[in-house]
């Protein structure tokens, strides 16, 4: 699909000579795949002869997900996992041994912070944390010889801190160390990590790839060898593989993802524009601002900001509150990237097992809420958020 630009990808990749053939790709909901003999099937589990061995680890709807994924973000291979947490773990497991470190942004998903720092722990694994993840002086400073990679998200959640990806994968390259890049909040309508620089892309497609909050899903993009080994290896036994409907529910996202990523993006940025002004708000974080340290830096890697942001009220915990119990059209819960506007408490929900020290060093306050802005009518999106905000008046 590499002759194609992106739309016409997101619509048709992997698709190609499917058999049989159908304008929707087909659900393959079954578990196993009949052998012609045995000497197929001896052939097919050596990788001498492609074929379909068990749902574990091969199905043919989430192999055009897997190949659209890894079009779409420009890299060789992709392998499909339950969810994005899964993602991390299956790529670890298959990177790490006993002893290893990884160096990693401190700005990061709190999901990702807690396998990191509780669950690496049980590996034998130790996270060097990077305070200052803008600084390239301060990542130099924590890499050890026992670091075997290098970890950032970008945009990172809810803090929206962008990496200078060309330098890092530049210091990654110097120390012969893979560097990956999480583009979950950006998705490759909108960034492609591995184009400038990136060796392996994850992302919880939980969120914006399917986009309509159905369904839990996850990908790693990277070279065919890394996949290959993936396949062979960790996802045989680890039983990360991501169901063949969810796959499906992935692949019709796609279709029109560029689409509802440039409304997310304009319903951001109005958003942002109007939080920035109000008088009850101390702070915005949207890189899209003008005013956001980043805003340089997010223009010569992204075609645009997405439509996470956080914004930090004048008050405290209990005015957060009050203002999240005031919202009459924005949605509260633990998820972002859907067609739906929805508020969440990082403090208190999604960042919660950091810790109190945890969340002052990655900037996260009692008062600070995120919003993923939807592709609702962004004047309905404001009001709604101007009437709340007026409770604390």
């Amino acid at each position: 699909m590499k002759k194609y630009e992106f739309n016409t990808t997101a619509i048709h990749g992997g698709h190609e000579g499917f058999q049989p053939d159908s304008v929707v790709v087909p659900i393959y909901q079954s578990v196993a795949y009949p052998y012609v003999n045995a000497k197929e099937a001896a052939a097919i589990s050596a990788g001498e002869k492609p074929g379909y061995t068990y749902g574990r680890w091969d199905n043919p709807t989430t192999e055009v997900f897997e190949k659209r994924m890894a079009a779409l973000e420009g890299m060789d291979a992709a392998i499909a996992t339950s969810s994005g947490m899964g993602a991390i773990l299956l790529l670890a497991h298959h990177l790490l041994n006993e002893g290893d470190e990884i160096v990693s942004s401190n700005q990061i998903y709190g999901g990702t912070f807690c396998l990191f720092d509780i669950g690496f722990k049980k590996m034998g694994v130790k996270v060097r944390w990077v305070a200052k993840p803008d600084s390239l002086e301060e990542w130099t400073s924590v890499i050890t010889p026992q670091t075997k990679m290098l970890f950032v998200e970008s945009p990172s959640n809810p803090n929206l801190f962008i990496a200078d990806i060309p330098s890092l994968a530049a210091l990654a390259e110097e120390r012969d160390l893979p560097l990956v890049a999480d583009n979950t909040i950006c998705t490759p309508a909108l960034q492609r990590p591995g184009e400038i620089g990136a060796d392996i892309v994850i992302h919880s497609a939980t969120k914006y790839i399917c986009g309509n909050a159905t369904s839990i899903g996850g990908i790693i993009c990277g070279s065919k060898e890394l996949i290959d080994g993936l396949r062979a290896v960790e996802m045989r036994y680890l039983g990360t593989s991501i169901s063949p409907f969810n796959a499906w529910l992935n692949i019709i996202g796609l279709e029109h993802l560029s689409l509802r990523m440039e409304r997310h993006c304009v319903n951001a940025m109005a958003v942002a524009t109007f939080l920035e002004q109000h008088h009850l708000v101390n702070s915005v974080n949207y890189p899209g601002l003008a005013s956001n340290q980043y805003n340089k830096l997010a223009r010569s890697q992204m075609k645009g900001c997405s439509s996470l942001l956080s914004f930090e009220i004048k008050g405290t915990y209990e005015d957060a509150v009050t203002v999240i119990d005031s919202l009459k059209l924005i949605v509260h819960a633990t998820h972002l990237g859907t067609c739906k506007t929805i508020v969440t408490h990082p403090a208190s929900t999604t960042h919660s097992a950091m810790g109190e020290e945890q969340l002052r060093n990655a900037g996260i306050s009692p008062s600070l809420l995120r919003l993923s802005v939807g592709i609702e009518d962004e004047a309905d999106i404001i009001k709604d958020i101007d009437q709340a905000l007026k409770k604390i008046e």
